[in-house]
């Protein structure tokens, strides 16, 4: 059984290994356009000015899927759901061993926004960090001023118990710029208590 689930599915949506169910110009389409380079504004990745730029990005995913220290999956909507099977975004966990924690990534296109695909995402990570990876902690943040993910991730967070920790500022730097961070983390006691539970399917 590999490390990280190279395809799995939720209620509405289907996680496919990004470096296999990709190709880089078809990834391309999606990462040289202005709207993902707005959505880059507040993530860790640029908007990508070459298709060379998108293989050396998929390689590297690969890479680091082998060698465990980060998973990226192609999302799609499944079964019934408006523009199902079109490619709507990567969710990423990266665990960071060390500390027995993972952290989450994830970008969406626009027409998927409103969805709630964010926090059906976010809740089948926190299963696989806990209940496969055996991970303590989960620790979720975003950048000042992104309000969309600031909403998404307290939702989620609420829903699982777990702790708003604060504002680290200057945390992290994007463009060449400190930026604030708001932090939050789950931890496996807070989820273990939860009365909650996560739909999903895992392919091995």
């Amino acid at each position: 059984m590999d490390l990280f689930p190279a395809t799995f599915e939720t209620e509405r949506l289907r996680y496919e290994r990004l470096d296999e169910s990709m190709g880089a110009f078809e990834l391309y389409e999606y990462t040289s356009t202005d709207e993902f380079a707005e959505v880059a504004r507040f993530i860790s990745a640029g908007q990508h000015h070459t298709p060379k730029e998108t293989a050396d990005y998929l390689a590297e995913s690969a890479e680091r899927w082998d060698e465990g220290s980060r998973a990226n999956w192609a999302m799609y909507p499944a079964g019934d759901e408006d523009r199902a099977d079109e490619f709507a975004g990567v969710a990423s966990l990266i665990p960071l061993w060390d500390r027995r924690t993972a952290r989450f990534g994830v970008w969406l296109r626009e027409p998927f926004w409103g969805r709630g695909y964010s926090g059906e995402r976010a809740d089948a990570l926190v299963a696989l960090t806990f209940d496969r990876l055996d991970l303590e902690l989960v620790g979720a943040g975003c950048v000042a001023g992104n309000e969309n993910s600031k909403r998404a991730i307290e939702k989620y967070v609420d829903h699982w118990g777990g702790t708003y920790e604060g504002l680290l500022r200057n945390w992290l730097t994007l463009d060449g710029e400190p930026r604030d961070l708001h932090r939050w983390s789950i931890s496996h006691e807070e989820y273990a208590a939860a009365d909650a539970t996560v739909e999903l399917t895992v392919d091995e």
